[in-house]
């Protein structure tokens, strides 16, 4: 009877571990909900990034080839062109540069999770408790035998063996 409380003991205490780690170890399911809310923030931001870099890349293009971007951005630096004129007016503020959003950067953050090893003392434990549980158990209900006793088994008989000759 002591065996089949220890092997049960054993199960509980498998059962245990495998609980907790399938829930909050390492690779259980509170790491993956923590990597996919990281998974889909950097996609996110970098979403945005490609975006920024689109529109930038569209800017230089046309700075590259179009002569009216050119001249638009010639005068916002007090150029003129041939027979143009230029007035300046006095309490304005001068031409300011443009600056450009290039997003922020992110921190991959740790994964918060319980330690394999923490899984494997939660099982010993669980173990051990379920073990002293069912020991306590039967104290009380007055089986004080802690012993494995063994049984005869009446079921086999001896055979007697005799030594033959060949010829």
């Amino acid at each position: 009877m002591i065996r089949v409380k220890f092997l049960g003991s054993i199960f509980i205490g498998v059962f245990a571990y495998t609980v907790i780690s399938f829930l909050a170890g390492q690779n259980g399911i509170w790491s993956y909900n923590q990597l996919s809310r990281q998974k889909i923030e950097i996609v996110r931001q970098t979403n945005y990034i490609e975006k920024i870099n689109g529109e930038l890349n569209l800017e230089y293009t046309a700075l590259l080839k179009d002569r009216d971007v050119i001249a638009a951005y010639a005068r916002k630096l007090d150029y003129v062109a041939s027979g143009e004129k230029l007035v300046k007016i006095k309490g304005l503020k001068p031409y300011q540069t443009i600056l450009y959003d290039i997003g922020s950067p992110l921190k991959r953050t740790e994964c918060v999770c319980f330690s394999e090893e923490f899984c494997k003392i939660c099982g010993i434990v669980f173990f051990l408790l379920s073990f002293l549980i069912m020991i306590l158990l039967d104290f009380t209900r007055g089986k004080r035998e802690l012993t494995v006793k063994k049984e005869e088994d009446s079921t086999f008989q001896e055979i007697p063996v005799y030594d033959l000759q060949q010829a």
